[in-house]
């Protein structure tokens, strides 16, 4: 993420045991619903975790392995796809990233608050998601998922 302002965004990283107790609770849910928690997609999960802020997948390719050496993007883009289908992560399209998803709801949507100044990205629940699921089944429609992204600043670079 570039980061254009010069004060460092409040990001609260989360300590080694809340990664460790978060990743036990996604391989938990992985697996009640017959899927693995393979290594990739451990370690993907892993450093989108420690990371506290959005991430593109570039840098977690260039970050997968400790010793520096580089995966390939084709693993760490299936493992991307994985976490975000299973809901465990959000794409943030605009700015080509990806977050770990704050809700404990395995499909929701999501509404992100992103800071075009320091980066930050927040997740908050989505205005009208009611009104919204409702109009999609009134045509037929079934939603996957949605993502909404809000641009602005946030406190600090306001």
């Amino acid at each position: 993420m570039t980061v254009t302002c010069s004060h460092d965004p409040t990001i609260a990283r989360p300590t080694a045991t809340e990664v460790d107790d978060a990743i036990s609770a996604a391989v938990s849910r992985i697996v009640a619903a017959g899927e693995r928690m393979t290594e990739p997609r451990r370690r993907v999960l892993e450093l989108l975790m420690a990371a506290s802020e959005p991430v593109k997948a570039y840098d977690l390719i260039s970050r997968f392995h400790p010793d520096g050496r580089v995966a390939k993007p084709a693993t760490v883009y299936r493992a991307l796809d994985f976490l975000e289908k299973f809901g465990l992560i959000h794409r943030l399209s605009s700015i080509s990233s990806y977050v770990v998803c704050r809700a404990k709801a395995h499909r929701h949507m999501a509404a992100f608050l992103i800071c075009d100044c320091c980066g930050l990205a927040r997740e908050i629940a989505p205005p009208q998601e009611v009104a919204l699921r409702d109009a999609a089944n009134a045509i037929g429609f079934t939603m996957d998922r949605v993502t909404l992204e809000i641009h602005g600043r946030c406190a600090s670079c306001a």
